[in-house]
Protein backbone atom coordinates (compact mmCIF):
# COMPACT_ATOMS: atom_id res chain seq x y z
CA UNK A 1 0.00 0.00 0.00
CA UNK A 2 1.52 3.48 -1.39
CA UNK A 3 -0.96 5.40 0.11
CA UNK A 4 -2.54 4.08 3.45
CA UNK A 5 -4.56 6.91 4.87
CA UNK A 6 -6.15 10.29 3.35
CA UNK A 7 -6.61 12.85 6.15
CA UNK A 8 -8.37 15.97 5.68
CA UNK A 9 -7.34 19.04 7.43
CA UNK A 10 -10.82 21.46 7.53
CA UNK A 11 -9.52 24.57 9.47
CA UNK A 12 -8.11 25.00 6.04
CA UNK A 13 -11.08 25.23 3.86
CA UNK A 14 -13.33 27.89 4.33
CA UNK A 15 -16.51 27.73 6.43
CA UNK A 16 -18.55 28.91 3.63
CA UNK A 17 -16.80 26.95 0.91
CA UNK A 18 -19.36 24.59 -0.71
CA UNK A 19 -16.94 21.38 0.41
CA UNK A 20 -17.99 21.71 3.85
CA UNK A 21 -21.45 21.30 2.19
CA UNK A 22 -20.64 17.51 0.73
CA UNK A 23 -22.38 15.39 3.29
CA UNK A 24 -20.17 12.46 2.20
CA UNK A 25 -17.03 14.36 2.98
CA UNK A 26 -17.78 17.56 5.02
CA UNK A 27 -16.31 16.99 8.30
CA UNK A 28 -14.14 14.01 7.77
CA UNK A 29 -10.69 14.31 8.56
CA UNK A 30 -9.09 10.80 8.35
CA UNK A 31 -9.83 8.22 5.23
CA UNK A 32 -8.57 4.84 5.62
CA UNK A 33 -7.57 2.35 2.92
CA UNK A 34 -7.74 -0.81 3.68
CA UNK A 35 -6.77 -2.88 -0.05
CA UNK A 36 -5.02 -2.58 -2.71
CA UNK A 37 -8.21 -1.17 -5.11
CA UNK A 38 -10.29 0.60 -3.57
CA UNK A 39 -13.59 1.99 -5.40
CA UNK A 40 -15.07 5.55 -4.37
CA UNK A 41 -19.16 5.04 -5.74
CA UNK A 42 -22.05 7.11 -5.27
CA UNK A 43 -24.30 9.63 -7.15
CA UNK A 44 -23.16 12.05 -9.14
CA UNK A 45 -22.46 15.25 -7.34
CA UNK A 46 -21.78 13.54 -3.82
CA UNK A 47 -17.88 14.31 -4.05
CA UNK A 48 -16.16 11.29 -5.37
CA UNK A 49 -14.02 12.81 -8.43
CA UNK A 50 -13.38 15.72 -6.14
CA UNK A 51 -11.61 13.96 -3.58
CA UNK A 52 -10.05 11.74 -5.60
CA UNK A 53 -9.08 14.73 -7.71
CA UNK A 54 -7.44 16.06 -4.34
CA UNK A 55 -5.54 13.00 -3.23
CA UNK A 56 -4.16 13.02 -7.21
CA UNK A 57 -2.64 16.70 -6.32
CA UNK A 58 -1.60 15.68 -2.94
CA UNK A 59 -0.02 12.97 -4.81
CA UNK A 60 2.10 15.05 -6.88
CA UNK A 61 -0.15 14.76 -10.52
CA UNK A 62 -1.40 17.05 -12.89
CA UNK A 63 -4.99 18.11 -12.33
CA UNK A 64 -6.25 16.93 -15.46
CA UNK A 65 -4.68 14.07 -15.49
CA UNK A 66 -1.10 12.12 -16.97
CA UNK A 67 2.14 11.16 -14.96
CA UNK A 68 3.51 13.08 -12.49
CA UNK A 69 5.74 14.63 -15.38
CA UNK A 70 2.92 16.43 -17.30
CA UNK A 71 2.53 20.06 -16.27
CA UNK A 72 -0.12 21.65 -18.99
CA UNK A 73 -3.47 23.46 -17.73
CA UNK A 74 -6.19 24.11 -19.95
CA UNK A 75 -8.80 24.95 -17.60
CA UNK A 76 -8.27 25.24 -13.78
CA UNK A 77 -10.86 23.81 -12.35
CA UNK A 78 -9.87 21.85 -9.08
CA UNK A 79 -11.06 22.72 -5.77
CA UNK A 80 -9.53 24.20 -2.67
CA UNK A 81 -9.96 20.78 -1.18
CA UNK A 82 -6.39 19.64 -2.43
CA UNK A 83 -4.49 22.32 -0.32
CA UNK A 84 -6.28 20.20 3.40
CA UNK A 85 -5.63 16.97 1.57
CA UNK A 86 -2.58 14.87 3.14
CA UNK A 87 -1.56 11.69 2.55
CA UNK A 88 -0.19 8.75 4.52
CA UNK A 89 2.26 6.49 3.01
CA UNK A 90 3.44 3.58 3.36
CA UNK A 91 6.79 2.42 3.75
CA UNK A 92 6.89 1.83 0.03
CA UNK A 93 7.18 4.62 -2.29
CA UNK A 94 5.61 3.55 -6.23
CA UNK A 95 8.01 3.16 -8.90
CA UNK A 96 5.26 4.65 -11.03
CA UNK A 97 1.64 6.42 -11.49
CA UNK A 98 -0.79 7.90 -13.87
CA UNK A 99 -3.86 9.74 -12.77
CA UNK A 100 -6.86 8.86 -15.59
CA UNK A 101 -9.20 11.22 -16.20
CA UNK A 102 -12.44 10.71 -18.22
CA UNK A 103 -13.41 14.24 -18.53
CA UNK A 104 -10.09 15.76 -19.40
CA UNK A 105 -8.87 12.19 -21.39
CA UNK A 106 -8.52 14.45 -25.03
CA UNK A 107 -6.42 17.48 -23.58
CA UNK A 108 -3.66 14.44 -22.32
CA UNK A 109 -4.31 12.22 -25.36
CA UNK A 110 -3.14 14.85 -26.83
CA UNK A 111 -0.12 15.85 -24.80
CA UNK A 112 0.39 12.33 -24.89
CA UNK A 113 1.15 12.59 -28.66
CA UNK A 114 3.27 15.70 -28.14
CA UNK A 115 5.10 14.11 -25.81
CA UNK A 116 5.82 10.66 -27.53
CA UNK A 117 7.31 12.88 -30.63
CA UNK A 118 10.41 14.23 -28.61
CA UNK A 119 13.52 12.06 -27.91
CA UNK A 120 13.51 8.85 -27.91
CA UNK A 121 9.60 8.77 -27.36
CA UNK A 122 7.59 5.90 -28.74
CA UNK A 123 4.70 7.49 -31.20
CA UNK A 124 1.10 7.76 -30.31
CA UNK A 125 -1.35 8.16 -32.14
CA UNK A 126 -4.48 8.36 -29.43
CA UNK A 127 -6.58 10.53 -31.92
CA UNK A 128 -6.65 8.21 -34.84
CA UNK A 129 -8.12 5.77 -32.41
CA UNK A 130 -11.62 5.39 -31.39
CA UNK A 131 -12.53 7.42 -27.45
CA UNK A 132 -12.82 3.46 -26.00
CA UNK A 133 -9.25 1.94 -27.99
CA UNK A 134 -7.20 4.77 -27.17
CA UNK A 135 -8.38 4.98 -23.21
CA UNK A 136 -7.45 1.32 -22.92
CA UNK A 137 -4.56 1.94 -25.01
CA UNK A 138 -3.23 4.74 -22.72
CA UNK A 139 -4.23 2.74 -19.79
CA UNK A 140 -2.32 -0.24 -20.96
CA UNK A 141 0.90 1.32 -21.72
CA UNK A 142 0.91 3.19 -18.13
CA UNK A 143 -0.06 0.46 -16.34
CA UNK A 144 2.99 -1.07 -14.59
CA UNK A 145 4.39 -3.01 -11.38
CA UNK A 146 4.18 -1.26 -8.10
CA UNK A 147 2.41 1.58 -9.56
CA UNK A 148 -0.06 3.99 -8.22
CA UNK A 149 -3.00 4.65 -10.72
CA UNK A 150 -5.99 6.36 -9.95
CA UNK A 151 -8.55 6.28 -11.96
CA UNK A 152 -12.03 8.58 -12.33
CA UNK A 153 -14.94 7.21 -13.98
CA UNK A 154 -12.85 4.82 -16.55
CA UNK A 155 -15.96 2.74 -17.78
CA UNK A 156 -17.08 6.19 -19.08
CA UNK A 157 -15.55 5.09 -22.81
CA UNK A 158 -14.95 1.66 -22.57
CA UNK A 159 -18.15 -1.04 -23.60
CA UNK A 160 -18.85 -3.96 -21.31
CA UNK A 161 -16.07 -6.14 -23.00
CA UNK A 162 -13.18 -3.42 -22.79
CA UNK A 163 -14.62 -3.39 -19.00
CA UNK A 164 -13.37 -6.90 -18.33
CA UNK A 165 -10.10 -6.25 -20.35
CA UNK A 166 -9.32 -3.40 -17.91
CA UNK A 167 -10.08 -5.49 -14.97
CA UNK A 168 -7.24 -8.05 -16.59
CA UNK A 169 -4.51 -5.14 -16.37
CA UNK A 170 -5.73 -4.18 -12.76
CA UNK A 171 -5.66 -7.72 -11.19
CA UNK A 172 -2.03 -8.01 -13.22
CA UNK A 173 -0.58 -4.78 -11.44
CA UNK A 174 -2.24 -5.72 -8.20
CA UNK A 175 0.01 -9.36 -8.24
CA UNK A 176 2.79 -6.86 -9.19
CA UNK A 177 2.36 -4.49 -5.93
CA UNK A 178 0.48 -1.92 -7.59
CA UNK A 179 -2.54 0.07 -5.79
CA UNK A 180 -5.34 2.03 -7.41
CA UNK A 181 -8.18 4.04 -6.41
CA UNK A 182 -11.13 4.20 -8.57
CA UNK A 183 -14.13 6.39 -9.02
CA UNK A 184 -16.94 4.20 -10.61
CA UNK A 185 -20.69 3.54 -11.60
CA UNK A 186 -19.66 -0.18 -13.16
CA UNK A 187 -21.09 -3.00 -12.11
CA UNK A 188 -18.71 -4.84 -13.82
CA UNK A 189 -15.59 -2.82 -12.16
CA UNK A 190 -16.71 -3.29 -8.90
CA UNK A 191 -16.85 -6.85 -9.52
CA UNK A 192 -13.44 -7.13 -8.38
CA UNK A 193 -12.47 -9.47 -5.89
CA UNK A 194 -11.73 -8.32 -2.27
CA UNK A 195 -11.96 -4.62 -3.35
CA UNK A 196 -12.68 -2.05 -0.70
CA UNK A 197 -15.72 0.01 -1.59
CA UNK A 198 -16.59 3.01 0.00
CA UNK A 199 -19.84 4.86 -0.38
CA UNK A 200 -20.64 8.65 -0.63
CA UNK A 201 -24.43 7.84 -0.13
CA UNK A 202 -25.96 8.23 2.92
CA UNK A 203 -24.16 10.16 5.14
CA UNK A 204 -20.63 10.36 5.73
CA UNK A 205 -18.29 7.87 3.55
CA UNK A 206 -18.72 4.21 4.21
CA UNK A 207 -18.27 0.83 3.20
CA UNK A 208 -20.17 -1.05 1.20
CA UNK A 209 -20.65 -4.88 0.15
CA UNK A 210 -20.69 -5.05 -3.77
CA UNK A 211 -24.45 -6.45 -3.39
CA UNK A 212 -25.67 -3.25 -1.51
CA UNK A 213 -23.93 -0.78 -4.41
CA UNK A 214 -26.73 0.70 -6.20
CA UNK A 215 -24.88 -0.36 -9.71
CA UNK A 216 -25.24 -3.96 -8.66
CA UNK A 217 -29.00 -3.25 -7.51
CA UNK A 218 -30.24 -1.66 -9.98
CA UNK A 219 -28.42 -3.49 -12.95
CA UNK A 220 -29.54 -6.90 -11.63
CA UNK A 221 -33.30 -5.64 -11.29
CA UNK A 222 -33.47 -4.40 -14.88
CA UNK A 223 -31.85 -7.49 -16.16
CA UNK A 224 -34.30 -9.85 -14.54
CA UNK A 225 -37.38 -7.72 -14.34
CA UNK A 226 -36.68 -5.79 -17.59
CA UNK A 227 -40.33 -5.33 -18.31
CA UNK A 228 -41.54 -4.69 -15.19
CA UNK A 229 -39.36 -1.86 -14.27
CA UNK A 230 -39.91 -0.76 -17.27
CA UNK A 231 -43.52 -0.59 -17.42
CA UNK A 232 -43.19 1.32 -13.60
CA UNK A 233 -40.66 3.83 -14.72
CA UNK A 234 -42.72 4.91 -17.86
CA UNK A 235 -45.88 4.87 -15.85
CA UNK A 236 -44.82 6.42 -12.55
CA UNK A 237 -41.68 8.57 -13.47
CA UNK A 238 -39.81 6.80 -11.03
CA UNK A 239 -37.97 3.87 -10.73
CA UNK A 240 -38.96 2.80 -6.96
Amino acid sequence: MFINDILIDWNRIEEDSYLQTINAIGGIERITLTNPVTFFIGENGSGKSTLLEAVAIAEGFNPEGGTKNYSFSTYDSHSELCDATRLSRGTIKADWGYFLRAESFYNVATKEEEYSKGPGGDPQHLHEQSHGESFLQMAQSNFREKGLYLLDEPEAALSPQRQLTLLIEIDRCVKEGAQFIIVSHSPVLLGYPEAQILTFDNGPIHPCAYEDTDSYKITSLFINNREQLLNQLFRNNDIL
